[in-house]
Formats: C-alpha cells, sequence, structure tokens
C-alpha cells in the first residue's frame, strides 16, 4: 500500500483510490491507459494530473512515480474497468494493492480466469498452464487470509454455460464448499492442491470436439461415448502436465461417477468415490443445472440444489449446503 503522508478525506476515497507504484509500474510507461488525479493538500482535495492516453515527458514520468511512492496519486474508481483488464495479465498485483474493494478484486479473478482458461483449453501445454496455475495459486494465498472473501466471487458466477464459465463456476462454488465444510480449516497445500482440482475437473473436455460439446440436439451413441471419455482424456493430460496428486485424479474421474454404478468412466459406486470427487460431482451438476445450455434451460439455484439432494446418486450432504445458502441468501 502507498504510503500516505497526509490525511486523505473519507469522501475521496469513495470514488477514487490510490494506485499503489507495483500497480504504476506495471502500465506502459509513457502512456498510462486510465486518468491519473493528485491529491493537493491546500485544497484537501484531487485534481486531474494526465489523461488516459496522454503522452508523458521523462520527467514527468519521474514525478508521476515519485508521487505515487508519497502516496498522492489516485486513479477514478469510475476508471476499474479499464484498471481490471489491465492487472488481470498480472494477478498477483492484486495481493499488494490495498486500496481495491473485495467486489473489485473479484472482478479482476473472474476476468483473469476466463483469459487464462480460454488459452488453457485452447492450448493444454505446460507453458500455458504454468500462468494458469500461477493464477489460481494467487486465489489460494488471497483466501488463506480470510477464505470468507470467497463469497464476492461466488456473486459473479456465469449464467450461459460454456466449458470456460463451467469451469469458473465449478472451481469458485467447490472451494466455498470445501472451505464452509472444513469450517474454515485446512493446511495451505491442501487448499492449494484442492481448488486446482476444482478448476480442472472438467479439461478433460478441451479434447472433445466443441461441435459434440455444444450440440442442442440428442449425441448419437458415438458421440456420447466420445463425450463420457473427457475423465480419461482429464487423467492422461493431467499426468502429462506432472499433476498425478490424489486431489485432481479424484476429481477428474470421479465428479461424473455416482452413487449406485451409473456414472462413467468406472461406474464405481458409493463406498468407492472420494470425499472430495462426492463433492466436484454436485457441483458439477449444479453449476450445470443453473446455467443457459444449448439443450436445457437454467434452473433456479433453490431448485436445481433440492432436486440433487432428493437424488439417492449424490451426496445429500453437500446439496443441502448449497440449498440452505441459496434460501438464507448466504451469498
Amino acid at each position: 500500500m502507498c504510503a500516505v503522508k497526509t490525511t486523505i478525506p473519507d469522501n475521496v476515497s469513495e470514488e477514487y483510490y490510490q494506485i499503489a507504484p507495483e500497480i504504476l509500474a506495471s502500465f506502459p510507461k509513457y502512456r498510462p491507459p486510465i486518468d491519473l488525479f493528485l491529491f493537493k493538500e491546500s485544497i484537501a482535495s484531487l485534481e486531474p494530473y494526465s489523461r488516459k492516453g496522454q503522452r508523458l515527458t521523462a520527467d514527468q514520468v519521474d514525478k508521476v512515480h515519485e508521487l505515487c511512492n508519497e502516496g498522492m496519486l489516485f486513479v477514478s474508481r469510475s476508471d476499474h474497468p479499464v484498471y481490471s483488464k489491465h492487472i488481470v495479465k498480472q494477478l498477483d498485483l492484486v495481493l499488494v494493492d490495498k486500496n481495491l474493494k473485495e467486489s473489485e478484486i473479484a472482478d479482476v479473478f473472474m476476468n483473469a480466469f476466463q483469459l487464462r482458461l480460454e488459452e488453457f483449453y485452447d492450448q493444454p501445454v505446460q507453458v500455458v498452464f504454468d500462468k494458469l496455475y500461477t493464477d489460481i495459486m494467487v486465489l489460494t494465498e488471497y483466501l488463506s487470509v480470510d477464505w470468507f472473501r470467497i463469497k464476492a466471487l461466488l456473486k459473479r458466477l456465469f449464467t450461459e454455460h460454456t466449458l470456460v464459465n463451467h469451469s469458473i463456476n465449478c472451481g469458485v462454488l467447490a472451494t466455498w464448499l470445501y472451505l464452509k465444510v472444513r469450517k474454515g480449516h485446512f493446511k495451505r497445500r491442501e487448499l492449494d492442491r484442492a481448488v486446482l482440482a476444482f478448476f480442472l475437473h472438467d479439461m478433460g473436455m478441451a479434447k472433445i470436439p466443441p461441435f459434440i460439446r455444444t450440440k442442442s440436439v440428442p449425441l448419437t451413441m458415438e458421440e456420447r461415448q466420445k463425450l463420457n471419455s473427457h475423465p480419461m482424456h482429464g487423467a492422461k493430460l493431467a499426468q502429462k502436465l506432472g499433476l498425478s496428486f490424489n486431489e485432481i485424479m479424484a476429481c477428474i474421474m470421479e465428479h461424473h461417477e455416482r452413487f449406485d454404478g451409473s456414472g462413467y468412466p468406472r461406474k464405481v459406486k458409493e463406498g468407492e468415490i472420494s470425499k472430495l470427487g462426492k463433492l466436484c460431482a454436485v457441483v458439477d451438476s449444479f453449476c450445470a443445472m443453473t446455467t443457459e445450455r444449448p439443450y436445457a434451460k437454467a434452473m433456479e439455484p433453490v431448485a436445481a440444489a433440492q432436486s440433487l439432494a432428493q437424488d439417492k446418486r449424490y451426496d445429500e450432504n453437500f446439496a443441502t449446503i448449497i440449498k440452505t445458502a441459496y434460501i438464507t441468501g448466504n451469498f
């Protein structure tokens, strides 16, 4: 956080926030993409310093950084969308900028995950995965300070079903459910692995042709077989990326297994499904049911959770926790 050497009126922080030196340094040096404002102590208010896209001289660049270090440089909250789109590529910056609201940080996370997952599903190779992994670890670091912060992301779940949106929705909701069940008690390594598993449980879908994933009419038997092979593809991809730990393998291989053995790919029954697998199965189905898909309308969250709680093929406890959260407005 920038060191403030003077008293900033409360009404200023409602409409503006100080820009951290690390954030400023990430912008184009001579053409910052946002308006910058200078706090004038003599009048206890802000005045424009430079406009977005305006070219700064070398002296002005030095002055801007000097003012920022003194805690005198501000940006307008109305510029948050631009600010957000810029720092999604350096997500760790949200950990050093203490002036952002939780809602603003949640926007940054959701935008960053969309960007990284789109890149990863388009090209599921190590160098692309490494960027996604880094961003997910930023999220776990953020939540390790206060796990209730996940609720701001829950308010931003997507309503349209795409592979990327579904992965994010499942990652966020499963993380909340995992932390809720554990009452916020966890070892950091366990959290890192679980959250990574939740976001990547469906990564085998990257190997399924898009025309099958998005088909609006019933699949043929051959197409259904290809679709049902995605957990196996996901497991192979995880191993290729060096992700053969238990949590991710459980979520990849078990999120379509059912208590009565009617699921896939191994048709195992309740006693053979791990706790994380049971959790992921409920979340995966819930997130699919509550989004608009080509072949089905979105269900209301409470109705979807109630349906899963009554379905003996799923873990009733996990489904009931989600249902209760929506009924009570817990999010």
